[in-house]
């Protein structure tokens, strides 16, 4: 089991710059891509492997492993999308689920204190993320993403106002559409971070992408 003790501060920090890959996401060796990443600064990891070309059974397992330990070793949190088996079995440190996926409460009992976090694309989810006991929120996509085959359509930066507007206070990561260029943007109108996949697993040096991230998190989070 992780020693991560997950508190409120804790689960912000993690937010800053949090890097989610699978195989098929990256243009090079996926533990590569995920190497130079940490080196770059990000804060947090999820193994999401979804999609055309996805790795299933013992291979997924296999990589997912080989990411465990990488992240491991350099302190970093490790998170995996939607599969709370494969989550237990290599001893992430949480669970990411969608909408769609199994449902948070359940998500909850079964992974007991590891980190749990929910998308959330408005007031009405958001909402019930929190009562079914979401960490955090993954909010949007905030921006037009072709990333992810199944993404709604952009919510724009507004939606992250109204939910701290109404009161919400539980950490809050963008999603979707996210590059160094409007990362400030996502801090300013009330995310902790931002998060991202071909940001950083599609650029020509992963390590300086993820560092300008981190640079234009911390920028607008000091404003």
């Amino acid at each position: 089991m992780s020693e991560i003790i997950w508190n409120e501060p804790s689960i912000r920090k993690a937010m800053q710059v949090y890097f989610i890959t699978g195989s098929n996401n990256c243009l090079k060796d996926p533990l590569h891509v995920l190497e130079e990443a940490i080196k770059g600064g990000i804060t947090l990891f999820q193994f999401r492997e979804k999609g055309s070309g996805a790795l299933s059974g013992d291979a997924m397992q296999e990589l997912a492993y080989e990411m465990r330990q990488l992240c491991r070793r350099h302190g970093v949190p490790f998170v995996v999308n939607d599969d709370v088996e494969l989550a237990l079995a290599i001893d992430a440190d949480g669970v990411h689920v969608g909408q769609e996926d199994e449902a948070a409460a359940e998500v909850r009992r079964r992974i007991g204190s590891r980190l749990l976090g929910v998308s959330a694309y408005n007031r009405a989810e958001a909402e019930a993320a929190i009562r079914c006991g979401a960490d955090y929120l993954g909010v949007g996509p905030l921006f037009a993403t072709t990333t992810k085959e199944d993404a709604k359509s952009a919510s724009g930066l507004h939606v992250l106002k109204e939910l701290r507007d109404i009161g919400i206070r539980i950490p809050i990561v963008g999603i979707g559409g996210i590059t160094a260029a409007n990362a400030g943007d996502v801090i300013r109108s009330g995310a902790d971070g931002v998060s991202v996949i071909t940001a950083i697993s599609h650029a020509e040096q992963p390590a300086d992408a993820a560092r300008e991230l981190l640079q234009a998190v911390h920028i607008a989070a000091a404003r």
